[in-house]
Parts: structure tokens; sequence; C-alpha cells
């Protein structure tokens, strides 16, 4: 059992995009438009990724094992089911593999110190972890797997590893359809979000299960939601438990129109909005007062970072910060 400052540095590290950004400016300003069409990759068994790490395997791997929620997503989007996931409830939901994905082995183990064992039963010949994570598993992992540690920094980042994955597997005709209904979903939302007067919305994503924290825009989901609406929530620096601490009163000062909040269980705490639901700063914010705050599902909001995850996200905000 995690203490609660391990676990809150945890849950800081996942819903700030797979790694987090060391930059301190958004790693992408505007949305992409499909102004061409993705074409499919060719099949090779060396590639680079968008963190410059170079990944070469012996044979095109057939049996992935994933332990980052990029990975489900990526795999679904190619056509592919995991030899075995960390994120169940992801994969679970109908818009991934829906009943099919209760098939798949969970990985037990906390995150980050998942059973090593369990991981070498499903015989993996590609095992996906998040860098900044996984790296403790390396030596024992690598005897019987390559692991390969992502780090996203933006969707074009998960493009991007959309892309190195559908090379090792042979997949370039699954990665150019996902890729382009994709970038068709970022333009169709874009133009939604301008015609309804989103960008003028002051809007919020926060997560909570110990302690509170916002999605800042040195995040890849903060950075993401920035490009669609008003976002003012830069990163404060330091390490985790400082970066995106922001306290009630601050956030009452920014007074957002519209909150979206995931919520974990750690030890059996409340959700954000039941745990604060008495609190009268809480009370005074405009989302909260207007009724416009929403518990969204973790699983998606804090561990999918694929393109299938940013596009649900994205039809899920603007509907809600429409209606």
């Amino acid at each position: 059992m995690r203490s609660l400052i391990a676990a809150t540095a945890l849950l800081a590290l996942a819903v700030t995009g797979c790694g987090g950004s060391d930059a301190k400016t958004p790693a992408a300003s505007a949305p992409a438009t499909p102004v061409a069409s993705a074409t499919p990759v060719a099949a090779s068994l060396t590639v680079t990724d968008p963190a410059g790490k170079t990944l070469t395997l012996k044979k095109a791997p057939e049996r992935i094992v994933c332990l980052t929620g990029i990975c489900d997503d990526i795999l679904v989007e190619l056509g592919l089911t995991p030899a075995g996931t960390t994120t169940p409830e992801l994969l679970t939901r109908p818009d991934y593999l829906g009943s099919a994905g209760a098939k798949v082995p969970v990985v037990p183990g906390g995150f980050g110190g998942e059973d090593v064992t369990a991981i070498a039963k499903a015989r993996p010949d590609l095992v996906i972890g998040l860098a900044g994570v996984h790296e403790g598993l390396a030596p024992a992992v690598e005897k019987f797997a390559p692991l390969w540690n992502v780090k996203v920094k933006s969707y074009e980042d998960s493009i991007g590893y959309l892309r190195g994955l559908a090379a090792l597997t042979g997949r370039g005709e699954q990665q150019a359809k996902a890729e382009n209904a994709f970038r068709a979903k970022l333009a169709d939302g874009d133009s939604r979000a301008e015609a309804a007067g989103l960008k003028d919305k002051r809007v919020l994503a926060m997560y909570g299960g110990g302690s509170i924290g916002v999605n800042t825009t040195d995040d890849v989901l903060g950075n993401f939601l920035s490009q669609y609406f008003d976002y003012p929530w830069p990163s404060k620096g330091g390490g985790f438990e400082t970066a995106q601490a922001y306290s009630l009163e601050e956030i009452l000062a920014k007074a957002p129109q519209v909150v979206f909040v995931q919520s974990f269980s750690f030890g059996g705490s409340k959700p954000v909005t039941e745990t604060y639901r008495a609190n009268p700063v809480w009370k005074r914010i405009p989302a909260v007062a207007t009724g416009k705050v929403y518990e969204v599902r973790p699983e998606l909001w804090a561990s999918g970072r694929g393109t299938r995850a940013f596009g649900i996200i994205l039809t899920e905000a603007i509907a809600k910060a429409g209606g």
C-alpha cells in the first residue's frame, strides 16, 4: 500500500499526460486541421518515437502487454487486442472493446510496481509502459521482452506513437484510417467551439483523490483543452506536489464557468463534488453555482491519452460546455 503522498504523486504523473511536459509553453498552439490525408506507414522493425528513442525488435510483436492507457488506446485503434492490461476500465468501455475487453488478463500490482511474473505469464513480444514510472521494471521485464516506455506531451505525440506501433505491427492501413478520423474530429471540434463561442468560455479540468489538483497548460490534457476553451491554468512549477496544486480560493479567483472533475478513489475517498459540496468557497465558484460541474470518467480523461481518447474527450467537453 502506497502512502497518501506517494499515491498523490503518482496520480499527478498519470493525469499530466503519460509523463507530463517539462516545457513551459503549450506543446501545440492550435488544433490540427486535415490539410492533407495521412498515409499508411511502412512496416518496420525499427522506429524512432516522439521522444527520440529508437526501438528495434527482432520480429513484429503479436502479443503486447499494456502498462499504460495510451497503449490500450493505440492497439484498439489498430484493430488489435492487448495480451494484458492495467486499465481494464478503459478497455471495457463500449467505445473501446466493450464486453470483449473483459477477456483481456489484468496485470496486478500498483502503478509502477506491476507484478512482473504476471507480465511474463502473458508471453509478451513487447511491453509498453510510461516514462518516469516504469523504468524500475526494466531489469526484470527485459529478461523476457523489450520494454518501451512512452512519454506524451501533446496529442501530436499520441499520433506519433500510433504511427510507431503501426509500423512495428504492420498495421499502416488502420493507422491512416484512425489518424484521418482523429484529425477530422479535431477540425470539427474547432469549428463547433468557434461557432458556439466556447473559446471565450472559461473551463477547468481538475482531479482529486487524497488532494485536489488542476490539469495545467503544461500537461497534455490541459494543453489540449486550452485549444478549444479559455483555459487560464498555468503550471506553478516545482514538483508534483506544487505544480498543479491550486487552492479553492485560487480557483474561485479565476472564476471558471465549466469544471470537469476526475475523481479517484484513495482509501474510499468521496468524489470531489461530494467532498466539497458544503464548502462555502466551492459553492461560490461560478460553475458550481450554475450547475456546470461535471464528474468525468478518470479511466478516459486521465488514462487514455491516445487518439481515440482525445476524440471522445473533445466531443464530451464541447457538448457539456455548450449545453
